[in-house]
């Protein structure tokens, strides 16, 4: 579902992504963990093409992102064509940015209506679905400020999920929810996995990555530094600077 190859970001002079490669299946959750500022965040948002790549190439579904290739060279997208393959992919951000104007329902229904140019009675029946799977059927007509932390992102998820994606990306989706508030969202990322979505999750929640994800990544300087079954990496892992990391969090 997803390939990076040799995939290098730079911001001015400052090198973030140093040649990421990283094969993610169909139906795989992947997890990548490693310390702030070591390109996790921007990885995924490469993954989409809300970052443009410096080098190398990034497919989702076999398809080139953000850019066409003639003649060797790669070429930008417009932005529109861009957009077209962004709708393919859910976000879930750490902050929710939901709609403050807008009901749980008015915000979940927006793109699709917008974008996929669904019609108003079925956008409405799938987002009362959505809502209803993730916990929230009787929320619909509350404002984001009537709502937890953990509830606005699990509207956040039940907004991604209305597109409809092939491939769901979470940035630290837990990390600005108080502590007890963490474990409603985790549940239905849990039942997203369950269902076979694919996804990328860049976390800290390392409970969560050992139980469910399929890939653990540690990313380190831009680098990856070891990738394998979470079970192994967390229990057994080879390299220094992950054995340094997880030294501080388990």
């Amino acid at each position: 579902m997803v390939r990076a190859e040799r995939v290098c970001k730079n911001f001015g002079a400052v090198k973030v992504l140093k040649g990421i490669s990283l094969d993610v299946q169909r139906g795989q959750v992947t997890c990548l963990i490693g310390p702030s500022g070591s390109g996790k965040s921007t990885f995924l948002r490469c993954i989409n093409h809300l970052e443009r790549v410096d080098a190398g190439r990034l497919y989702v579904d076999g398809d080139l992102v953000g850019y066409a290739e003639r003649g060797g060279k790669l070429h930008e997208l417009h932005p529109r064509n861009a957009a077209k393959q962004r709708r393919d992919i859910g976000m879930v951000f750490q902050h929710f940015n939901l709609f403050p104007h807008r009901t749980v329902l008015g915000n979940i229904i927006e793109a699709p209506m917008l974008v996929k140019k669904m019609r108003r009675e079925h956008a409405v029946d799938r987002a009362r679905d959505l809502l209803d799977r993730v916990g929230l059927a009787e929320k619909a007509d509350a404002y984001p400020a009537q709502l937890s932390g953990g509830q606005q992102q699990r509207v956040a998820i039940a907004r991604a999920l209305a597109m409809e994606p092939k491939l769901m990306l979470f940035d630290e989706p837990t990390s600005a929810l108080d502590p007890e508030l963490v474990g409603e969202v985790l549940a239905v990322m849990r039942d997203l996995a369950a269902a076979g979505m694919t996804m990328v999750v860049v976390t800290h929640e390392m409970g969560f990555a050992r139980e469910v994800a399929d890939q653990l990544v540690f990313m380190d300087g831009g680098v990856v530094v070891e990738s394998g079954r979470p079970s192994e990496v967390l229990s057994n892992p080879q390299h220094e600077r992950t054995r340094g990391f997880l030294s501080r969090l388990l």
